[in-house]
């Protein structure tokens, strides 16, 4: 219960924490955190890397079930993002992957509903995503330079 409060205490009001399996056991130091409006990955021991994405820049979820895991029952869910640094996410190995991926459903409708995002406003969301960012304006004069012909 101690651990619950800290993650509460950290992350704010957390709807499902698990862990990567190895051989169906959460026996890996890489450790899933699901918010009401973010997603976290920390991965480490003693140097801990940390990772988030907003659940309103979710675009596509897909699961797979590799024989391994899934003997194990385990599977892996990839999330697609609308972020720059990580544009594709493999929540990896876990146990009742449906169950989460319903849990980040819902959260992620909510997060749609509470900023109004809608299917129309995706569309192009991926051209960001190559590293070259499109609606720059160097210049100042309101135009992205890619759409400016001076």
């Amino acid at each position: 219960m101690a651990n619950m409060e800290k993650l509460k205490r950290n992350y704010g009001e957390v709807l499902w924490t698990g862990k990567k399996c190895i051989c169906g056991l959460p026996i890996s130091l890489t450790r899933y955190i699901l918010t009401e409006t973010s997603l976290y990955t920390k991965v480490g021991l003693l140097n801990i890397k940390e990772d988030e994405i907003d659940l309103y820049k979710i675009t596509d979820k897909n699961m797979r079930f590799p024989f391994g895991q899934r003997i194990v029952g385990c599977g892996t869910i990839i999330v697609i993002a609308r972020d720059r640094d990580t544009p594709e996410k493999q929540i990896t190995a876990i146990r009742h992957p449906r169950e989460v991926k319903r849990i980040l459903d819902a959260a992620v409708k909510a997060q749609y509903d509470k900023y109004m995002v809608r299917g129309r406003d995706m569309v192009g969301a991926a051209l960001g995503s190559g590293g070259a960012d499109l609606d720059v304006d160097s210049d100042g004069d309101g135009i992205p330079d890619m759409m400016d012909n001076d």
